[in-house]
C-alpha cells in the first residue's frame, strides 16, 4: 500500500483530480474522527471548510453506513451531490422489502442479545448496526451477536466494523455498487474512493485500473486499497491537495 500524498505519487492524484472524476468518501473515521458516542461525531472546523471547496470544485459524494438523513445532518451546509446511507443501499431498489426485514429482525436480536451486557443496538430502518464497545468482553460478545443473527429468519449479510457489527438484508447493494452506479448517474470517466473500515473494501476490491483511485484512511496489510494516508488527521491535506489541483486547472 503506498502513501498517496507522498511526492512520489503527485501525478497519480493529479491525473485523477484533472479527469472527469467523482470524488467518494466514507463519513466516520474519514471526514469525522471516530468517537466513543455515535451521536457526538462531527467534522473538525478545518475538514469542514477543505470538504466545503472540494464539493465547489467537483461533484462529490458521501457513502455511509450512516442512515441518508443522519449524514445529511453532518455535511455543516456543504454542496456534496449525493448522499447514500446504509452502507449503499439508501436510496436504491427494494427498499420496502429491505424495512421490512429489519423491523422482523430488530426484535428477535433484542431478545437474543438481552443479557449482554455493554450491547447497544442501532436500528438505521434499512440495515441494523450492533455495537460492543462498551462491552468488557468483547470476544464474547462479538460470537453472541454472529449467533444471534444467525438465528434470524432472514437471511442477512454481516459487515464487521470498528466495535461494531452491521446486519444487512443479504441482497441489498454495497457500498461499491453504489459508487459504480453513482459513476454513471453523473456521467464522470473516474472515481476516487476514501475510506477507512471494513464496509469501505467493498469499493477498494473493485477491478477497475484507471477508473477508480482507492485510498484507504490509515495502513493495512490486508486492505484490497492501492493507496493511502496515514491516519484520519491526513484528510485534511488529502482535501487540501484535491484542492489546490482543480483551482490550479481552472483559468
Amino acid at each position: 500500500m503506498k502513501r498517496i500524498l507522498s511526492p512520489g505519487n503527485v501525478d497519480v492524484l493529479a491525473q485523477y483530480a484533472w479527469s472527469n472524476v467523482l470524488l467518494a468518501f466514507d463519513f466516520d473515521g474519514t471526514l469525522s474522527p471516530i468517537v466513543a458516542e455515535r451521536d457526538a461525531a462531527r467534522m473538525r472546523d478545518t475538514t469542514s471548510e477543505l470538504f466545503d471547496r472540494v464539493c465547489r470544485l467537483y461533484p462529490c459524494a458521501i457513502i455511509s453506513g450512516r442512515s441518508r438523513e443522519d449524514v445529511e445532518g453532518r455535511v455543516n451546509g456543504a454542496p456534496v451531490r449525493y448522499v447514500v446511507g446504509n452502507h449503499g443501499l439508501e436510496p436504491g431498489p427494494h427498499m420496502g422489502a429491505f424495512e421490512v426485514q429489519i423491523a422482523e429482525s430488530r426484535p428477535m436480536l433484542e431478545g437474543s442479545l438481552a443479557g449482554l451486557s455493554g450491547v447497544d443496538i442501532e436500528d438505521k430502518r434499512f440495515s441494523i448496526a450492533v455495537h460492543y464497545r462498551r462491552s468488557r468482553r468483547k470476544r464474547d460478545a462479538r460470537r453472541a451477536i454472529h449467533e444471534a443473527v444467525s438465528a434470524l429468519p432472514h437471511t442477512m449479510r454481516i459487515v464487521p466494523g470498528k466495535l461494531v457489527v452491521n446486519v444487512l438484508p443479504e441482497q441489498a447493494p454495497h457500498k461499491g455498487d453504489a459508487l459504480l452506479h453513482l459513476r454513471e448517474a453523473c456521467g464522470a470517466d473516474t472515481a476516487v474512493y476514501v475510506g477507512d473500515d471494513a464496509t469501505d473494501e467493498d469499493v477498494f476490491a473493485l477491478d477497475q485500473p484507471g477508473r477508480l483511485l482507492s485510498i484507504r484512511v490509515g495502513m493495512s496489510r490486508s486492505s484490497s486499497a492501492a493507496y493511502c494516508v496515514a491516519g484520519q488527521r491526513d484528510v485534511d491535506p488529502l482535501l487540501r491537495r484535491l484542492v489546490r489541483l482543480r483551482e490550479k486547472k481552472t483559468p
